[in-house]
């Protein structure tokens, strides 16, 4: 069978090992939070599966619109930010042009660029987890098409400040298109960070990506949205899979935002969590990058799979990435004393000098 090489060697998106119901699942960076009954009976009332949805998903670009201060064709919905991602990468790059973005980042980015026939370009975050934007534009070349920015970052859940953000977007090429993903964005406590709400309509060349699926608890409907310039919207509506968002998700999405005031509450409690678990691990000892995501990050280097391993037989499923760390969500409250033991048992086992030790 005559199957394109490059796509054969990329890795295939793998989720998290599956939970059993006495663990804790803290390997996906999902709402530990049940769906709010608003949402719920949104979703019992679109159950008419035998019909099509609004291919555009009008109703709710509507909604986002009007929050955004901008205009309906200035918003596109896609089954998730990721395959807004894709379609933006699609929509710019193909055979013999180059995207780039930091790396370690979102683990779909590589073979997104793959499947456009693109070629990746992967500038190192720095010491601290953080973009190295002053490298990422200098590693712009005429052959780029895209650049990544994912703040917070995932997995280190650093974030990069909107002073950074403006400098990056001052150095590079304006017909460059520029993704600012954003999916943890509602999880964010530091005043400095960028906020893509903020940049709506300051770039011709900037398309800003959001989800449901993170702070909203949507993750199982697959729901998530861009804005930006309308030209550059229509390129991805045309490298789109019709009819991928669903009448169910876009309800779902719809009754989320007339209940934000709710669900931002629990957002609340998840950063509270973060904070409490942060401050505890570095007691420990630990250093841990200053996460502003619904999640941490242990830079585990070459002992990942171990306490990988170590943390699952504790009852907890985390996220490990070869060679780099792990990453672990915030989930419920009853997590964080096993999770601390068990962290404070994996640290007396490091070697003095590693990185994830502090100093």
């Amino acid at each position: 069978m005559k199957l394109r090489p490059e796509i054969l060697a990329s890795p295939v998106y793998r989720q998290g090992r599956p939970a059993s119901d006495d663990a804790f699942k803290l390997s996906s960076n999902e709402n530990p939070f049940a769906p709010l009954p608003a949402v719920l009976a949104a979703v019992t009332a679109e159950l008419e599966i035998n019909r099509y949805p609004d291919a555009t998903a009008a109703s709710l670009r509507g909604a986002l619109a009007a929050r955004l201060g901008t205009t309906a064709d200035e918003v596109i919905i896609g089954s998730g930010s990721v395959a807004l991602l894709q379609q933006f990468i699609l929509a710019a790059a193909g055979p013999g042009d180059e995207v780039a973005y930091a790396w370690r980042s979102f683990e779909a980015y590589p073979t997104m660029v793959t499947v456009a026939g693109a070629t990746s370009v992967q500038v190192p975050n720095r010491a601290d987890g953080g973009h190295d934007l002053e490298a990422l534009a200098a590693a712009i070349t005429p052959r780029t098409r895209v650049a990544i920015v994912c703040s917070p970052n995932n997995p280190t859940g650093v974030t990069v400040t909107a002073e950074e953000f403006a400098t990056f977007m001052d150095a590079v090429p304006s017909d460059l298109l520029v993704l600012l993903d954003e999916a943890y964005a509602e999880f964010v406590r530091d005043p400095e960070a960028v906020d893509g709400r903020t940049l709506v309509g300051r770039y011709p060349n900037l398309v800003i990506l959001r989800t449901f699926s993170k702070a909203y608890g949507l993750a199982g409907l697959r729901v998530g949205w861009a804005t930006g310039p309308e030209a550059i919207l229509d390129a991805a509506r045309a490298t789109a899979i019709p009819l991928a968002v669903t009448g169910v998700a876009q309800a779902a999405a719809h009754a989320s935002l007339q209940a934000e005031a709710e669900l931002l509450e629990r957002v609340e409690a998840i950063a509270r969590r973060r904070g409490t678990l942060i401050a505890a691990l570095r007691e420990q000892g630990w250093n841990i990058p200053a996460s502003e995501s619904n999640f941490i990050w242990l830079a585990l280097g070459e002992h990942t799979f171990d306490a990988a391993e170590r943390f699952f037989d504790a009852g907890l499923v985390t996220r490990p990435f070869a060679g780099d760390g792990v990453r672990i969500s915030i989930g419920e409250e009853e997590s964080l004393a096993p999770l601390l033991a068990q962290a404070a048992e994996i640290l007396s086992d490091l070697p003095a000098g590693h990185p994830a030790r502090a100093a």
